[in-house]
């Protein structure tokens, strides 16, 4: 059907307006916060109680943004969970949900809140953009009602979904998201029956957005970024951090370079459920990023980012992630190999007895290959390289093919693969590759106390994970994470691959 022509007249004059206005760079921020959590999150409390509990929440939350909003932030995003907490039964957390409506409404609820049914939350959150010109992106839960006509139907008649929004800085809701891949914990919330790509442009470039553990999956994940083209994604998320591989900060600054994107986390803090690690990241490393266990504070970020980062010059080459790898002698099993878990998945370790040298260790389809060179051969510390390729099946179901090179928890080789925040060693050079069977593959360097090294590695075109220079700092592991989704087990609610 051919559009009505005022609708056509009025989409070539926004798209016109957004170029006009166009922008090389925007100033991004993301605040992590320390959530006031519900005394008893299992209890089912009055929409007043649930109201007055958000409301503290956003009381931090508008702080932060009027402060990202003075330095010049053009967006903000605040993180899952962030305006009431997490771990609630399907009853207890519904006093907290509005039900939020398709932005194609077009609302801003700040001028005119009684349009809809209440939402207290949109309402204040609409009024906060507005306010101070900001966009500004939170998680909150809709809630849809539903009837015996529906065969999906819950029994108590009605979907709950983990949302996100985004309010553009009119405070107009520009974007609605539901979360598809829901972690395990997650009972209180629904599926949506199909997965959603969501994106909005801006005279700063073209946005995605998606929540927390669907960052390992293809749907939405991958298609907003390879099918859609996003140059920026929005990333609300309670991010509970697993070493050596899935702390926050490693991931998502390995995901925005392997996918060279702008990546905005907003992770929630909180010490006893490991959840710290926010950050700003660019495809060619992060520029600007929080990890602290050691108090409850929230923090502030604010960075600049291109607006179109695949047109940078910074812009990391396209890689063959298998070719360097490919071109090594094939790896031949060593007695000396040895098996070890990480995150319950079994690795084929390679220990680096020597202080120099180059080895290979394989699993299956995937060969490891790692050149090295430590500043010192401690006595008291020990490195493997580690080769996984499987099917993870804890918290989740995914294919991967990891490559690795990391710091053992102690000189007991049976403790390798186990959690370790601290090194001594340093590395004067170090190059890993793989012969990986997938695009979709994430550099990660950590080191010694949960740091980040932003400039002080690269990757090659040939798929060569290599230093630049000695290690500024201990090294706990540099990792090639890649992801075979095609491999993956069905979703929930999907029929097909």
């Amino acid at each position: 059907m051919v559009p009505p022509r005022p609708v056509v007249h009025a989409a070539v004059f926004a798209l016109a307006a957004l170029q006009a206005l166009a922008s090389d760079t925007f100033i991004a921020a993301v605040y992590e916060h320390a959530v006031i959590l519900p005394r008893a999150a299992q209890e089912t409390v009055s929409p007043e109680d649930a109201l007055a509990l958000m409301n503290k929440n956003m009381d931090i939350l508008e702080g932060a943004i009027k402060e990202a909003a003075q330095q010049g932030a053009h967006i903000i995003v605040t993180p899952e969970d962030g305006i009431y907490g997490w771990v609630f039964t399907r009853e207890a957390i519904y006093p907290y949900l509005e039900d939020i409506p398709d932005p194609e409404v077009n609302w801003i609820p700040c001028t005119d809140p009684t349009r809809f049914a209440p939402t207290p939350v949109l309402e204040r959150l609409s009024c906060m953009a507005r306010n101070n010109s900001i966009y500004v992106v939170a998680n909150i839960g809709d809630k849809k009602s539903c009837n015996s006509s529906d065969p999906s139907c819950p029994s108590d008649g009605r979907y709950q979904y983990n949302t996100n929004v985004v309010f553009d800085s009119e405070g107009k809701l520009v974007a609605r998201y539901h979360k598809y891949n829901l972690f395990m914990s997650e009972e209180q919330f629904n599926y949506p029956k199909e997965p959603e790509a969501v994106t909005f442009e801006t005279h700063f470039g073209k946005f995605g957005i998606f929540t927390c553990f669907d960052i390992l999956f293809w749907e939405p994940a991958v298609v907003l970024v390879s099918k859609l083209q996003v140059d920026t994604v929005l990333f609300p998320t309670a991010w509970m951090n697993v070493l050596p591989f899935l702390t926050a900060v490693e991931f998502h600054s390995a995901w925005a370079m392997g996918m060279r994107v702008n990546f905005l986390a907003s992770n929630t803090h909180n010490t006893i459920m490991s959840m710290t690690g926010s950050g700003i990241y660019a495809p060619d490393g992060a520029r600007a990023y929080y990890y602290n266990m050691k108090t409850e504070d929230g923090r502030l970020l604010i960075a600049e980012l291109d607006s179109h980062p695949r047109l940078s010059p910074a812009s990391p080459p396209a890689v063959s992630w298998s070719s360097y790898a490919s071109s090594v002698e094939k790896c031949i099993p060593d007695e000396r190999d040895f098996s070890g878990l990480i995150f319950y998945d079994q690795f084929t370790f390679s220990e680096l007895t020597k202080p120099e040298g180059s080895i290979t260790v394989c699993q299956k389809d995937l060969h490891c290959h790692l050149s090295y060179k430590m500043a010192e051969k401690r006595e008291d510390e020990v490195y493997v390289l580690g080769a996984f390729d499987g099917l993870h099946v804890v918290e989740g179901q995914y294919y991967l093919q990891v490559c690795t090179l990391l710091k053992c928890k102690s000189t007991d080789l049976s403790t390798c693969g186990q959690p370790v925040e601290t090194a001594q060693t340093k590395f004067d050079m170090f190059s890993l590759s793989g012969t990986f069977g997938t695009n979709y593959v994430f550099p990660e360097v950590l080191y010694s106390d949960v740091q980040l090294a932003p400039g002080e590695f690269e990757v090659l075109p040939d798929g060569r994970l290599e230093s630049k220079n000695t290690t500024s700092k201990p090294l706990l592991t540099a990792t090639l994470f890649g992801r075979r989704y095609e491999k993956d087990l069905k979703h929930p609610l999907r029929n097909s691959p």
